[in-house]
């Protein structure tokens, strides 16, 4: 399969929102949640970073992509020893991965348009722990990319 991967765990540092992408639920608490990792400075809150790289993470699924969820906006670090209060430490464990690029811009909706198509294919997910990675290439919000992974079977 084109852009498998496969992915070894990793811990993040971060905060989090359970929310749902039924009745349009997860596009009022996932920006509120960027909003507040952004305007509450969380990243330079966060103890043992490996990279300034941003983690958006969809975990803790209650079925699939269309049921209750738990997302994480953090940072991968080298250590959960101190969470800051707030901030929830997580452990994801590797895996398949199969990777897409959001291209264009993030104001516009560039990420969810890619998952909007992500959701239509026949995938064997697993999901278990979903993500995006927001780094350099995401710093021109107008003609961004953002790396997105997806869990996928064996």
């Amino acid at each position: 399969m084109k852009n498998k991967v496969i992915l070894e765990s990793f811990k993040v540092i971060g905060i989090t929102v359970r929310t749902t992408n039924e009745n349009g639920q997860a596009g009022i608490d996932i920006p509120k949640l960027w909003n507040k990792f952004m305007s509450e400075s969380v990243l330079t809150k966060i103890p043992n970073k490996i990279t300034e790289e941003i983690y958006s993470i969809y975990t803790e699924y209650e079925s699939d992509h269309t049921k209750p969820y738990t997302t994480i906006l953090g940072c991968k670090v080298s250590s959960l020893a101190t969470i800051p209060d707030g901030m929830t430490g997580f452990t994801f464990q590797g895996g398949n991965y199969k990777k897409f690029i959001a291209k264009g811009d993030l104001t516009q909706g560039a990420v969810y348009q890619e998952w909007s198509k992500i959701w239509n294919l026949d995938l064997k997910r697993t999901y278990t722990a979903d993500f995006e990675i927001y780094g350099e290439k995401a710093q021109d919000q107008q003609n961004a990319e953002v790396d997105i992974f997806i869990a996928l079977d064996s």
